[in-house]
């Protein structure tokens, strides 16, 4: 399955949601500047907020693999697919150039953070939360997002995406409430390659639709 743009892929997300969620106490978290795409469609049509969760993910050098990533709270989370032997392992070989990449993620972070538009638990308490991703290839992002929000009393939580991999939806598929994805995928080629217009916009024109996604409630 193809879409012709994130939007689109977003409205086609929506209307699935609409139709339970547009009267309940909701709140969309995105994962990406271009998940913030899709989740504002989603947000648009259920009347709800929209936060955007900042995460840096942090390679294992040379071998293509997510160690774990970096949330804007500073935590760093472990890719749960390593067993704690491989986590052990990878540490003592790459400590010192893991402990930079930490480094370095979280002054991103910090960066971005300047920006606002960011997530805000007090927004996502007690309610409904949608995690929107524009695609889910690797789980490695969703121990990350639950780290983050383990602490917040939630009501339900809510996976939504276009395209996933068929490794993530099985993990999905223990952790969540509820999914809503349109497509799964046995062999993930990359995300950008399930949209034909690839255009995402800056990151502050990102921040810019957060903070203005009430004038677009329809």
């Amino acid at each position: 399955m193809y879409f012709e743009s994130r939007g689109d892929a977003g409205k086609q997300l929506a209307a699935k949601l609409v139709g339970k969620y547009r009267y309940e106490d909701c709140a969309v978290i995105a994962l990406s500047d271009g998940a913030v795409m899709v989740a504002e469609q989603v947000a648009a049509s259920l009347h709800c907020v929209l936060t955007m969760l900042l995460i840096e993910n942090i390679d294992v050098p040379g071998e293509g693999l997510s160690f774990g990533g970096v949330s804007q709270s500073g935590n760093f989370t472990y890719n749960s697919d390593f067993s704690q032997g491989e986590i052990d392992e990878y540490t003592a070989e790459y400590n010192g150039y893991l402990q930079e990449q930490k480094r370095v993620a979280f002054q991103s972070l910090n960066r971005l953070i300047g920006d606002g538009g960011t997530i805000n638990n007090d927004l996502l308490r007690d309610r409904n939360v949608i995690v929107v991703a524009d695609g889910l290839q690797h789980s490695a992002i969703l121990d990350v997002v639950l780290d983050f929000l383990k602490p917040v009393r939630t009501k339900q939580l809510i996976f939504a995406t276009p395209v996933a991999s068929a490794q993530v939806v099985d993990k999905l598929h223990v952790v969540a409430d509820e999914l809503c994805i349109l497509d799964v995928k046995q062999n993930y080629v990359d995300t950008d390659h399930y949209y034909t217009d690839n255009t995402v916009p800056s990151h502050e024109d990102t921040i810019d639709k957060i903070n203005k996604i009430i004038l677009n409630w329809r």
